[in-house]
């Protein structure tokens, strides 16, 4: 249990695990969000708290500012005005002391001669207040700043005397007789903040243990298919399963055991071929010493056997002897193509007197079948091929042709060409090949007729080494056949050759 505990934190501390990814993501998901509500909640309640505290204050000045104009409190000689008396002034100053208790701040009254008359910590009383939102204020302009790094809000409101009388036109003209420049603490709204700060980082904590969670269970059931996927080709490559596996889960690792399955049928098939390849090999090179075996013992068990029998067993020995060396040449020559580091010696052919050449060399075997041999070239034909393994196809194909031909029959040899391919077809009057043969002409060892094909000779090697011949020149072979009336291959080769 705690190996699978072990291996599952391992597996979450490599990024390169889709696991962790996953946890990462879901985690990051739920606790980033977190984190940012969390301060922007603070920061939209600190801000409304403050909006809210400054429009308390400000309303309450705003009645303490008409008690100042209604009780004549910037008069410089209040005992001779009417109206006004020390107690008004009591009271107003009271109220002001209120505030400024209330609100843990300062109130400043600066008259229009930027005089302080009023300050509730008593300290600047009598100063002139020389300052630019004390200034912009008696131009009208009101103001208010939110200090939050020092923790208190300052803002100034004008005292305005919309009574007074123009005494050129008798209208009311509203001026400014005082300002009050306040400041206040705003302590309770941190205290406040840091109640909720501490709230939220407890239940951000709750969220964080439950989004970890929730993460890694997550990530353990969604890669779980996987994991599935996984174990099931371990088994196929321990050997405890060999058929198809199935892992029903996300239409993705439904595709990646689709593609697991359809390759280990391939592997599965290579697997038949290989097996079936060596025994097809063990049988052709077991026959030919067979029979020099028994031709051996045969000359062996006759003590006074004539020179003419002697002469005609060693004849049919070396035959045998030239059969299994063609055998060996032909599986070399195969194996050669099958490698992936064969090199080609490109080079400019003219495959007219190459085609001419090679048929040169064949019709006698033509002759002494009595088959027809025919060339015809629809025109000149240069193309840049490995001459060496060009000849070796054109060969196996003319050679085939003639010796699974009919008596008195024909072979046609037809070289084309367009822009960017030439054509090598050879078409008989021959045996033909069955429908159901076609697909496995180009196997190794396969013969069509078996019986047949080992009268006429040859090995079963002669079309799969020209067709790795033709794909090592990135070209195609095609076949056409009618059983019992003739075949037709062709060749189409590019005619510059372009090493991919």
């Amino acid at each position: 249990m705690f190996k699978s505990i072990f291996q599952e934190l391992a597996q979450l501390v490599s990024l390169r695990s889709l696991r962790a990814r996953i946890f990462l993501f879901i985690l990051l998901a739920g606790v980033v969000p977190c984190v940012f509500m969390r301060y922007a909640i603070l920061d939209n309640y600190e801000e409304r708290a403050a909006a809210q505290r400054e429009a308390t204050v400000r309303n309450q000045l705003l009645v303490v500012g008409n008690h100042l104009l209604s009780n004549n409190y910037f008069q410089t000689r209040p005992s001779e005005e009417a109206g006004y008396s020390s107690a008004s002034r009591d009271v107003i100053d009271a109220e002001l002391e209120v505030i400024s208790n209330l609100y843990e701040g300062r109130v400043l009254i600066v008259d229009s001669s930027l005089k302080v008359v009023k300050d509730t910590y008593g300290i600047s009383e009598g100063k002139t207040m020389i300052s630019e939102e004390v200034i912009q204020c008696f131009q009208g302009e009101t103001s208010s700043y939110y200090d939050k790094e020092h923790g208190y809000i300052e803002m100034t409101l004008p005292i305005e005397d919309s009574g007074a009388v123009s005494a050129q036109d008798g209208q009311d003209t509203g001026r400014i007789v005082g300002v009050m420049l306040t400041s206040i603490s705003n302590e309770s709204i941190v205290t406040t903040m840091e109640v909720l700060n501490r709230q939220a980082v407890l239940l951000e904590n709750l969220m964080f243990v439950c989004v970890v969670a929730i993460a890694l269970v997550a990530s353990m059931g969604l890669t779980r298919p996987l994991s599935q996927v996984t174990d099931a080709i371990n088994k196929v490559q321990a050997g405890y399963a060999q058929e198809s596996i199935s892992v029903p889960g996300y239409s993705e690792t439904v595709h990646i055991v689709d593609a697991f399955n359809q390759l280990l049928k391939r592997m599965k098939a290579l697997d038949d071929t290989r097996q079936e390849f060596v025994a097809n090999v063990s049988h052709e090179l077991k026959t030919p010493m067979t029979s020099v075996k028994v031709l051996a013992d045969s000359l062996l068990a006759q003590e006074d056997a004539p020179a003419e029998l002697y002469r005609e067993f060693l004849s049919d020995i070396v035959s045998e002897i030239d059969r299994e060396n063609q055998i060996i040449n032909d599986l070399l020559a195969l194996v050669r193509m099958d490698k992936k580091v064969q090199e080609l010696n490109i080079a400019s052919v003219n495959i007219n007197e190459l085609t001419e050449l090679i048929l040169k060399r064949l019709r006698p075997i033509a002759r002494k079948k009595d088959v027809e041999l025919v060339f015809e070239s629809m025109r000149q034909v240069t193309a840049e091929v490995d001459e060496v393994k060009m000849t070796l196809i054109m060969t196996n194909l003319v050679e085939n042709a003639i010796k699974y031909n009919k008596e008195h029959g024909w072979v046609k040899v037809e070289l084309d060409a367009d822009h960017q391919y030439f054509t090598f077809q050879v078409s008989d009057s021959g045996l033909g090949i069955p429908e159901d043969a076609l697909t496995h002409i180009y196997e190794r060892f396969y013969r069509v007729d078996k019986s047949h094909s080992r009268e006429i000779g040859g090995t079963g090697l002669g079309l799969a080494i020209t067709k790795s011949a033709v794909l090592m020149h990135h070209g195609a072979i095609k076949v056409s056949s009618v059983e019992g009336e003739g075949s037709c291959f062709v060749v189409k080769i590019p005619l510059t050759y372009i090493e991919q």
